[in-house]
């Protein structure tokens, strides 16, 4: 991700709630009314990807008596991730020169002012930047509840959010994008291999394990009640992810134009490798699998987006195919683990391999820019930079696993994780919520 070549900000007192209309502490930078149009269009499109995108995802393949209690947890990250990263979280990622966490010096958009930029993203309003990356800790903490669907408690899910954001995601982006110890050691991460996917995918998985399997799981039918829903869905995330990645760039020039056809080949071949490996495999190809594929390759081709030429983008949406359908169909049951919507499965396993293959396929001339030489990988001679890509992905999920373990044991101190057998057989949606969809 080009933003991670750029220099800090010097710091700034904070001003809570402050929009001051001078420009004595904006970075070096011009505003561009193009570059600012094109973000405002890519921060709509992520904030899409969750509202609504991910909630009719996530609904499309739980049975009928939960489908709303997992739109609730949608929009429930939504709203209460956002007013946290605009009070603290922003800041302590994306301000101050700490190894792991930054500073407060925006907290409350402090010192944020109608010309200040910011030195990530110097031809776009700060606070754009701002709003652009609230919506990557949104999705990605919405996320999270994918893998403990139809079990979790609704409270204990906003407790998560709120600890989860500051324990897991904050020193994550800290590291990756905001000039901490990952971005120093020279990993890449074009839009969120390591910070969106690998911790999405592994805060899941630890979930699972710590709240346990479903009642019935691999022994009574769990099938989705409404897969139109999922379709839906993913169309929404598909179109959306042309602004998580494509936006990533920060600028509408066409470095963003090949990670959006690189994100387009990736998602296109995931879905086709993981149909066609169900085919063969079970004789139809169900349209759960084409969903997943596709969203196993926007995943996968995430991290890379930004480094690799269109047909490798390709190239990484088959691997993606056939991997994240292995882990998804065949390994979850063999080791026992309830992953309830292969979060696990499709971001995690994608988010790893993905960080992998940007240091194989990264190629020089897709990030060069301002005179500056581009990142090179494997396949131009740099066999240290998948090195390094493998330190930061083994980092990340080291990371996630002891905060994500951290705090669902403290948010068990709080409230109880996981429904009651009653409340789970008779479905979330009445025992949690009081509603229930139309017979």
């Amino acid at each position: 991700m080009f933003l991670l070549r750029f220099r800090f900000a010097a710091p700034v007192v904070a001003m809570p709630m402050a929009l001051v209309p001078a420009a004595a502490n904006a970075a070096d930078g011009v505003i561009s009314a193009a570059d600012t149009g094109f973000m405002i269009a890519a921060t709509a499109l992520v904030l899409m990807m969750t509202m609504p995108g991910l909630a009719l995802f996530y609904s499309g393949m739980v049975r009928k008596k939960n489908i709303l209690a997992i739109m609730a947890q949608s929009a429930a990250a939504t709203g209460v991730v956002s007013l946290l990263w605009f009070a603290a979280a922003y800041s302590l990622a994306f301000s101050g020169e700490g190894s792991v966490v930054g500073g407060l010096d925006r907290a409350f958009l402090g010192g944020i002012g109608l010309a200040t930029t910011s030195s990530f993203a110097p031809t776009i309003p700060e606070l754009l930047f701002v709003a652009y990356q609230m919506t990557f800790a949104v999705i990605t903490v919405a996320l999270v509840g994918g893998s403990v669907a139809d079990r979790l408690t609704f409270k204990a899910f906003i407790v998560f959010c709120v600890l989860w954001l500051f324990v897991v995601y904050v020193p994550s982006a800290h590291m990756v994008w905001g000039g901490g110890l990952l971005s120093k050691l020279g990993l890449i991460d074009f839009a969120g291999g390591t910070v969106v996917h690998i911790n999405a995918g592994v805060g899941g998985l630890v979930a699972a394990l710590v709240i346990g399997n479903r009642i019935g799981f691999g022994r009574e039918n769990l099938s989705p009640y409404d897969l139109s829903l999922a379709v839906v869905g993913t169309g929404l995330l598909w179109v959306g992810w042309f602004g998580f990645n494509g936006g990533s760039a920060l600028t509408a020039g066409s470095r963003a134009v090949f990670a959006i056809v690189a994100t387009h080949l990736a998602a296109s071949a995931g879905a086709v490798t993981w149909s066609l490996i169900e085919w063969a495999v079970r004789g139809k190809p169900s349209v759960l699998g084409i969903v997943s594929g596709a969203v196993a390759g926007l995943g996968t081709i995430t991290p890379a987006s930004g480094y690799v030429l269109p047909w490798q983008g390709a190239v990484i949406g088959m691997l993606a195919g056939g991997i994240c359908y292995w882990f998804s169909t065949s390994v979850k049951y063999r080791f026992n683990y309830d992953d309830s919507l292969d979060v696990f499965g499709v971001h995690g396993v994608g988010g790893v391999m993905g960080t992998l293959m940007a240091g194989v396929f990264a190629t020089a001339s897709v990030s060069a820019h301002d005179g500056q030489a581009g990142i090179s990988g494997l396949l131009e001679g740099n066999w240290a930079q998948l090195q390094t890509q493998a330190i930061g992905a083994g980092v990340t999920v080291a990371w996630c696993v002891v905060g994500t373990w951290l705090v669902l044991k403290i948010v068990g101190l709080v409230t109880p994780l996981r429904a009651n057998p009653e409340e789970e057989r008779e479905g979330l949606d009445l025992a949690l919520h009081g509603e229930s969809m139309h017979a």
